[in-house]
């Protein structure tokens, strides 16, 4: 059997001067088109194609690359092509809370007291979801705060992009399911979270739609980076900048319950499918915690190790 050679690039979809939408590498500093690279497969017109099954496409990358460069394949250097969001996410599920900094952040900013530790009481990941195609944006994609909304919020997160259907996988395989990884900015409207006309006390006061699902609630770029090229997704740098202002300063290691884990446990549940995502929390640093909230004018920076920066203007 032989190995499969192992290309750091990142997959991206961009537009030239034409307006077109077209799937593409980043590799050595340049935008190499994919249906130039592969030529014309069939099926294979968007990164949302590659995706569906990501083993053979990474194969066919792999088998394009080890070709060598190819003077008569165009490319394009980066400033000279606009960034598109990477895909269109299927199902977006989005942790809950995964970072014990950020719990106890919460728990100083609203006056309670501590809680025990969610891994010694049992407490299993929660996830909530966001639909993808409303809701993710490119980098550099301006995302309007909603209507009504006054505290709009930040939380720098590691996306997962699914690439095979998973469904009751172990711990152990869980990562062997992950085609790459993105920088997220799970946006939230803090101010519209919970509706004025229901009691206190009732369940249906949440309103987890306007606070977290609104249009543009999910940056997520500039690229995907292959699962082989970030490795241990337990041990990378999250970062997030408010108008160059250090804001949010972490490690991934310091999650609660780890990428893997939280592939696991949705899987028990139902499916996971090719493009589906998983958000996997965000550190302490969110605006919420220190009653600073998003204006429009301002610029959200998240960069997360070999992911590249994704940047969100606001509107």
């Amino acid at each position: 059997m032989t190995t499969m050679t192992k290309f750091d690039y990142r997959l991206l979809t961009f537009t030239t001067a034409d307006g077109l939408a077209r799937p593409g590498l980043y590799l050595d500093g340049r935008v190499v088109p994919l249906d130039t690279l592969l030529g014309l497969v069939e099926g294979l017109s968007s990164i949302d194609d590659l995706l569906v099954d990501w083993p053979r496409s990474e194969e066919m990358i792999a088998a394009a690359l080890a070709l060598g460069e190819d003077p008569s394949v165009t490319s394009f250097l980066l400033d000279d092509v606009l960034l598109l969001a990477p895909f269109t996410p299927g199902t977006i599920y989005c942790a809950g809370v995964n970072y014990r900094c950020h719990v106890e952040e919460m728990e100083r900013a609203h006056n309670r007291a501590p809680q025990p530790d969610f891994r010694e009481t049992g407490f299993a990941p929660w996830h909530f979801l966001k639909p993808g195609r409303a809701c993710v944006a490119g980098t550099d994609q301006p995302v309007a705060r909603p209507v009504g909304c006054d505290n709009l919020d930040w939380e720098a997160e590691l996306a997962a992009i699914i690439g095979a259907p998973a469904r009751n996988v172990s711990v152990e395989h869980a990562l062997s399911y992950v085609a790459g990884y993105a920088n997220a900015n799970d946006l939230s409207a803090r101010d519209l979270s919970r509706r004025p006309q229901p009691s206190q006390d009732s369940p249906f006061r949440f309103d987890w739609l306007a606070h977290k699902a609104f249009e543009g609630s999910c940056p997520l770029g500039p690229w995907i980076t292959p699962a082989h090229v970030v490795g241990d997704p337990q041990a990378l740098d999250i970062r997030l900048w408010v108008n160059g202002v250090l804001k949010q300063d972490s490690s991934t290691a310091r999650m609660i319950y780890s990428v893997a884990e939280q592939i696991s446990h949705l899987s028990q549940h139902r499916t996971l499918y090719p493009g589906d995502v998983v958000l996997t929390g965000t550190p302490a640093g969110v605006g919420n915690a220190r009653r600073e909230f998003l204006q429009p004018g301002d610029r959200v920076d998240v960069e997360i190790t070999h992911l590249g920066r994704l940047r969100t203007p606001i509107h």
